[in-house]
């Protein structure tokens, strides 16, 4: 929980309403990749949006495979 405490205001509210149940090391290093990046908070999010879409559409593809 201290790790999760830990992550910017921004993105502890983010991972509050994602689909997956990221771990905060993951997200975290996820996030500073696609500010660094982009140079943008919102923009990085929307890629965090876009890594999130393509892992549900990963998974989806392997349980409909099954």
């Amino acid at each position: 929980m201290r790790e999760f405490d830990r992550l910017p205001p921004v993105l502890r509210a983010w991972v509050t309403q994602a689909a997956l149940p990221w771990r905060p090391r993951s997200v975290l290093r996820a996030y500073n990749t696609a500010l660094a990046r982009t140079g943008d908070q919102t923009r990085a999010l929307d890629e965090l949006k876009h890594l999130e879409a393509a892992q549900l559409a990963k998974d989806s593809q392997l349980t409909s495979a099954a």
